[in-house]
């Protein structure tokens, strides 16, 4: 008998960035391969460990705000399991900025966009890096171009070239800053797409919207790895204070 694939999406936070929108498109990108989505407009669901263990994938689009850090320690715990992590822009990489047990989980953390909202910038694919992005080609996104702070051991699938406009960080060398990456916490997958500051560029740049279908899909198939192979997280376990 086949196991029914749950997801819980939670979205909140600052409307600018369109998290009612961005999470009706991820939940039907995601029921297309079989998965029940959830959606949640409260963070007090994150307090069921136990519900949050039964997932197979978890999707922030929640910018800025704060949150209780009992409901981040469960879902680093959920996701050490296998529980799959996902999300794009503000909603998973500009949540919560006084927790750093978020970040390290996530992979970075939004600093900037210079220039503000409208910028055309070129999203460079980087080949052979994982089969997310597996005949895609480099495109164009007119949208806010994100200065991120990021964790080296990410696994960097697409980036784009700064400095576009003139800020004071221009004074540096040029950097590729990593747009699309993907990371491993214990046994669970996170996925990480700084596009889309709104809910259209997914539409207007049809690369964006595939890359996060295909992310959100790998993300949640983690889960599935994990309990085949019978992963478990005794490795991982630390009593040290981590934060």
């Amino acid at each position: 008998m086949l196991t029914e694939k749950k997801v819980l999406i939670i979205q909140g936070g600052w409307d600018g960035h369109e998290p009612v929108q961005t999470s009706s498109r991820f939940a039907g990108m995601l029921e297309k391969h079989g998965y029940k989505c959830t959606i949640s407009d409260t963070q007090d669901v994150l307090a069921d460990l136990d519900m949050l263990m039964g997932l197979d994938l978890i999707v922030m689009a929640w910018t800025m705000g704060s949150i209780d850090h009992k409901y981040v320690q469960n879902i680093s715990k959920a996701v050490g399991a296998g529980v799959g992590l996902a999300g794009c822009h503000g909603g998973m990489c500009d949540a919560y900025r006084n927790d750093t047990e978020w970040q390290f989980m996530t992979g970075g953390q939004w600093v900037s966009h210079p220039g503000g909202d409208g910028i055309r910038y070129t999203v460079n694919i980087r080949r052979g890096s994982s089969p997310i992005i597996e005949g895609l080609e480099d495109f164009e996104v007119v949208s806010e171009h994100y200065y991120l702070h990021v964790d080296p051991a990410i696994e960097v699938l697409a980036t784009t070239r700064f400095p576009v406009v003139p800020y004071y960080h221009i004074s540096n060398k040029p950097v590729d800053m990593p747009v699309i990456w993907t990371k491993y916490w214990g046994n669970g997958r996170v996925f990480y797409n700084s596009l889309g500051h709104h809910d259209d560029v997914f539409d207007n740049s049809p690369n964006a919207g595939i890359l996060m279908e295909r992310g959100l899909v790998w993300a949640a198939e983690g889960k599935a790895y994990a309990l085949e192979h019978g992963l478990t997280t005794e490795r991982f376990e630390n009593t040290a204070k981590m934060y």
